[in-house]
């Protein structure tokens, strides 16, 4: 990154309150000050609103390549591998990008509770917290927050404990260019625990359909969930916007919407 963006990382959140103080005298200014300065007040509210804007996109933007772009610590693999001694160097570097997905998953969230669907991306989450200068060094770059660290969990039956799930699969599914009302295929970050075995992991296909074909077949579908529960309204009452992902750019609820092991950006199973 360069000069300018480091500062802007640091110093963006000190930036927004600052704006919102100019905007607060920007206001008096316009009810309290004689006519003749009213317009140069209002002026100035305009110009610095469309600062703000500009600043938080860009500081956004910023944000996102620093997620997809900025090393780990190495040693997170070799953890890794310790946990799960049957992955390859290239399978724990697919469990890397899942846990960059589920980050961009909770930048994109807004502080929203955003659940983690992945036993091996959780393992590799951990092993990164348990180092907590890094660590906090790179919540601050990449969220602007602290990450706190909570379980993986699956899709549950009581709608409540779904949200942050369904937030995940919304914005997973954005960065792959996946409908996520329709998937034709399952997001990296909730095909890992599958494609690698993981013991205790969560199995998940992109249509229900498929796990009904499997059952006709003779097989085994009653330990995987589906891709498409997230919108049909089967696993929540809230089908229509994921779980506030598709109006989550309007606010942020704090993270208080999750499971019962946990809130904040992260998962709580029931």
């Amino acid at each position: 990154m360069t000069r300018i963006e480091n500062v802007l990382l640091r110093w963006g959140g000190k930036v927004m309150l600052l704006a919102i103080g100019v905007w607060v005298a920007a206001i008096l200014g316009i009810f309290v000050g004689a006519w003749r300065l009213r317009w140069p007040w209002v002026l100035y509210f305009i110009a610095t609103v469309i600062f703000t804007a500009l600043v938080i996109q860009w500081t956004n933007a910023v944000r996102q390549r620093y997620i997809r772009e900025a090393p780990l610590p190495r040693f997170l693999q070799r953890k890794l591998r310790e946990t799960y001694p049957h992955l390859s160097t290239r399978d724990c570097e697919l469990v890397e990008r899942g846990l960059r997905q589920f980050f961009m998953a909770c930048l994109r969230s807004n502080q929203q509770f955003v659940a983690m669907p992945s036993k091996a991306v959780d393992a590799l989450w951990h092993e990164f917290i348990l180092h907590t200068q890094a660590y906090k060094l790179w919540c601050q770059n990449a969220l602007g927050f602290f990450l706190h660290h909570t379980p993986a969990e699956a899709l549950g039956h009581k709608a409540r404990h779904n949200d942050g799930l369904r937030r995940c699969w919304y914005w997973v599914c954005k960065e792959e260019s996946i409908d996520p009302k329709a998937p034709s295929r399952l997001p990296l970050l909730f095909a890992l625990d599958a494609k690698f075995a993981i013991a205790g992991g969560f199995s998940y296909v992109p249509d229900c359909s498929d796990i009904a074909r499997k059952s006709d077949a003779g097989g085994s579908g009653g330990d995987s969930y589906c891709g498409t529960s997230f919108s049909d309204g089967s696993y929540s009452g809230s089908s229509g916007d994921f779980g506030g992902a598709e109006s989550s750019d309007a606010g942020s609820d704090g993270g208080g919407d999750g499971g019962g092991d946990g809130g904040g950006c992260g998962g709580g199973g029931d």
